[in-house]
């Protein structure tokens, strides 16, 4: 099998590698908008690189993994799906509901396969928690609660291109929740807050933001985020249910410290960022396309399953903005996809 990788920057560079070493990959042509950093990256793992994105159509290749800047996702698919090519994307397919509905169509008008990148859909501990849920253990669920944090903040230059919080952290834990728990976000309350650093305030982002998620069943949930988290890189999910409870993301490298006296002891190294959190998570996502590509297993996130994603974090962007309770029913594309 011979991919393209569009995008070689830090999380292009981790599929590249990961795409390098797997059985089933004979080959791999990447570009980026930088050729210079292409060309590195190719000459380090003994791959190919091209001049821009012409050449990896014109080339040849049997499916594209697409990690560039989130403004050329969109058309980067409908150019895939109009060359009949399986896709896999980093979240999000646009930063707007229309781009992301319009990229969808072309990827269903054309029969083609297009996998999103929500890593902790193979993360172990989120599958256990949805197995736990699944299988009843937890009996009936009230109550789901959901976080996020970074450890520093990114580039002030990024922030205005990454969609804010809601639809560049978030969405990470909307998406999971509807598929650990397979019911539907149904109304939203969101608030945000930009008292830290200016450049939040700069780019009309928030720094920190919190939501509570009723889903169609009546469970509640809640869901943090924060740029600011100085202990350490932080992600978990708590899932009460009348007869048990279980937790996410609770380890030795949880950067947190309890305050009993006969409590934990603080992490010695706790977590710094997303890529070492998930590391098996997103080379099990990449091993699962190239599955989904070989027609060895169904799609395991499609472009439907990130549009939900969206819809609620466009939801909660509404809600702080409006300062209001917000119906999901309020947003397009609401057809249910009953979370897999």
């Amino acid at each position: 099998m011979r991919i393209g990788v569009i995008g070689t920057g830090r999380i292009g560079t981790i599929h590249a590698n990961t795409l390098s070493r797997h059985r089933e990959v004979g080959s791999l042509i990447l570009t980026d908008a930088d050729g210079a950093r292409a060309q590195e990256l190719a000459h380090r793992l003994g791959e190919t690189a091209a001049p821009g994105v012409d050449e990896i159509f014109k080339w040849g290749v049997d499916a594209v993994v697409i990690t560039t800047a989130t403004s050329a996702h969109a058309e980067l698919i409908g150019r895939a799906a109009r060359s009949g090519l399986p896709v896999f994307c980093e979240k999000p397919i646009a930063l707007d509901l229309p781009g992301t509905l319009q990229a969808i169509a072309e990827v269903e008008t054309a029969g083609t396969i297009l996998q999103m990148g929500f890593q902790r859909r193979f993360d172990a501990g989120y599958t256990g928690a949805r197995e736990a849920v699944r299988s009843g253990r937890l009996g009936r669920l009230h109550t789901v609660r959901a976080l996020t944090s970074d450890q520093a903040p990114p580039p002030a230059e990024w922030l205005p291109l990454s969609g804010g919080l809601y639809r560049d952290t978030l969405i990470h834990d909307f998406d999971i929740l509807r598929w650990v728990t397979g019911h539907e976000v149904v109304d939203v309350y969101a608030a945000g807050s930009d008292a830290g650093p200016p450049m939040f305030r700069a780019a009309g982002d928030v720094d920190t933001a919190a939501a509570v998620l009723t889903l169609d069943d009546g469970t509640l949930a809640t869901a943090t985020a924060t740029r600011l988290n100085g202990a350490g890189y932080d992600v978990r999910m708590e899932l009460a249910g009348e007869l048990d409870q279980v937790v996410v993301g609770l380890d030795d490298r949880t950067p947190i410290a309890s305050t009993e006296p006969t409590g934990p002891p603080a992490a010695d190294k706790p977590w710094t960022g997303f890529l070492e959190r998930f590391g098996p998570a997103y080379e099990a996502e990449l091993a699962a396309f190239i599955e989904v590509v070989r027609g060895e297993r169904a799609n395991p996130c499609d472009g439907r399953e990130a549009l939900q994603a969206l819809r609620i974090a466009e939801a909660c962007e509404l809600s702080r903005r409006e300062r209001r309770a917000v119906r999901l029913a309020e947003l397009p594309g609401g057809t249910s996809t009953a979370a897999l």
